[in-house]
């Protein structure tokens, strides 16, 4: 099933600044960012992937991949990807698209923090590239406006 950009930002929209009761709200143990940006995938027609460890879904508070939920875990899942579920490839951030993922290094340590959905490109500049996230409650909220030292840009490839 291919990607579905325009139903996932659809989700963006309607939950960047509340928690869909189906999903477990990490604000308080770690950040909900990746949560709510992996629901945006899945949202958009994305097929969890089952493998335990490895593999990115989400059952339960207690029964989901470190990839669902953890910045780097995702990143590491989707740019290596090669079973069931989404893909992702770096770009630059010109290359993004509506549904694609960027996140940010906010220490420069090298360790990325945040997770924002990209949910307009605008005219594909830091000032009218809009997203919407959760930990910090954002919706429409410009690129720019964020202080980071490193981003890294994730074309979802479905």
């Amino acid at each position: 099933m291919p990607y579905d950009r325009e139903m996932a930002v659809a989700y963006a929209r309607k939950w960047a600044y509340g928690f869909n009761p189906e999903f477990y709200n990490f604000d308080d143990i770690g950040g909900d960012c990746t949560n709510f940006a992996s629901q945006c995938l899945y949202a958009g027609g994305l097929e969890m992937n089952f493998m335990p460890v490895t593999g990115w879904y989400y059952i339960s508070v207690n029964n989901r991949t470190p990839s669902w939920t953890g910045v780097n875990e995702l990143y590491n899942f989707l740019i290596n990807n090669t079973g069931v579920g989404p893909r992702a490839t770096e770009v630059e951030l010109e290359e993004l698209e509506i549904g694609d993922l960027v996140q940010f290094d906010f220490q420069g340590d090298g360790s990325f923090d945040h997770t924002p959905v990209i949910i307009d490109m605008g005219m594909r500049t830091p000032e009218t590239i809009l997203v919407a996230a959760h930990s910090c409650p954002a919706l429409d909220r410009p690129l720019s406006t964020y202080d980071f030292e490193a981003i890294r840009c994730l074309h979802i490839e479905g």
